[in-house]
């Protein structure tokens, strides 16, 4: 396997997805003159935006913070859909110059430390012809997510190879998968399952959506009717940041409240709920988990899409345990058997931090366990190294434009004073 070492940047960004593209914006926006190039393991932008192809894939978070805080989002869809957030992100990239400082297909496996010179050096494996190409950099930002790209998590599940319909993971989905009058279960409780049933329902003959135990499930509009308003009568990004402002706010106070007072955010959740289910439905068997709000972050439905297509008769909803799979479906725990043609397993992704990167100062290698995070996006004892991961009980994007703002101020701030290394 040959290597080949290519030149030296002054900033390395690991990752082109909603990350790694704003980190590039940041720079060219807060510190530009610095060379810097993007690696990216897979071939285009957009990273989950980019993989994730399954039916009704959206946001979970509003669009105006799950945007970034320099570039409006200026449509009327704020729970949005996959390939609008793409578009968003690449058209984002394109704007700020971005697009041409990446390079695709080179997946970083390596990055060590040198004190003595004062720089980084990235071994990174190229996906498309198996070449190792190694740069050098004065500063490395991780902007890998935190799973693997590759492989969802599916569980163990007994039976399974006697199952003789299709089975598929969200994270991977066929291209060529027609589930129009076909019999689908969903297992899972998450983001992912609560997208899928409403998305499925319309086709399929029918979609049941099976949880092991339930989570908490609220609507928002998909639309803001508020930045509708002023986006009429204020300038784009006056507009952007006014709604911006606000959301941040009632999502705090949403946090803060169910944090403080559970059993009144419990009630207020349930008492919405039952007002779009019929009242013969089960709310307490299917929608009230043993935990608190906020215990795990809340789902999101646009329009209470998931809740229509209960009332509907098109999807139904199962709260049991798996015993085993059969030749035509699932057994479960109570005897039941749900008959199914497909079956989709939204069961989560398998954790993966900085990609899978193996860290070295000096030769040393780095465990992350044995390391504090500092300001949640630097490692303790690792130099001129940040990272950018969101936030779990806020849009994703809000701390990731934090991170990135420090970023810029702290290699401005090491140029004017002349300093080569910052390490917490």
């Amino acid at each position: 396997m040959r290597t080949t070492v290519a030149q030296h940047v002054d900033v390395l960004i690991v990752g082109a997805g909603l990350s790694g593209i704003g980190a590039a914006c940041h720079l060219e926006r807060r510190s530009p003159g610095r060379s810097y190039a993007i690696l990216e393991a897979r071939e285009a932008i957009g990273g989950t935006w980019d993989l994730f192809r399954y039916p009704g894939i959206r946001s979970d978070s509003d669009m105006h913070t799950l945007g970034y805080s320099f570039r409006p989002w200026k449509d009327s869809q704020v729970i949005a859909d996959g390939p609008s957030i793409l578009r968003y992100v690449r058209e984002t990239a394109d704007a700020y110059g971005v697009t041409d400082r990446i390079r695709f297909n080179h997946r970083v496996v390596s990055a060590d430390w040198s004190s003595d010179e004062a720089r980084w050096l990235v071994t990174a494996e190229r996906t498309d012809t198996e070449e190792t190409v190694q740069l050098s950099a004065s500063f490395v930002v991780m902007c890998s997510g935190y799973y693997r790209y590759d492989r969802g998590y599916v569980p163990d599940f007994p039976g399974r190879e006697d199952f003789t319909g299709q089975f598929v993971h969200p994270q991977h989905w066929p291209e060529d998968l027609d589930y129009a009058g076909k019999r689908v279960v969903v297992i899972g409780s998450g983001a992912t399952a609560v997208t899928l049933v409403p998305a499925m329902a319309d086709s399929a003959a029918h979609v049941t959506m099976l949880q092991r135990s339930p989570s908490y499930v609220i609507s928002l509009p998909a639309e803001d009717r508020v930045a509708s308003v002023l986006r009429r009568r204020l300038p784009s990004m006056l507009a952007y940041q006014a709604v911006r402002a606000k959301n941040v706010a009632l999502m705090t106070l949403s946090y803060q409240l169910s944090r403080r007072y559970p059993e009144a955010a419990k009630a207020m959740i349930r008492k919405w709920i039952v007002q779009q289910l019929p009242a013969d439905f089960d709310i307490d068997k299917h929608f009230k988990p043993l935990y608190d709000p906020w215990d795990q972050r809340l789902c999101v439905c646009p329009d209470g899409d998931l809740f229509g297509a209960l009332r509907s008769g098109k999807a139904s909803l199962v709260t049991d345990r798996i015993q085993t799979f059969t030749e035509r479906g699932i057994r479960l725990d109570s005897g039941e058997e749900l008959e199914a043609d497909v079956v989709v397993s939204a069961t989560g992704l398998q954790l993966l931090a900085l990609g899978g990167t193996e860290l070295s100062v000096d030769g040393t290698a780095i465990d992350l366990h044995d390391h504090l995070t500092y300001k949640g996006l630097m490692l303790d004892g690792v130099p001129n190294f940040a990272l950018c991961v969101g936030y779990t009980n806020a849009s994703w994007t809000l701390k990731c434009d934090l991170t990135c703002e420090y970023v810029c101020r702290l290699l401005n701030h090491m140029d004017a004073r002349g300093y080569e290394q910052a390490v917490p």
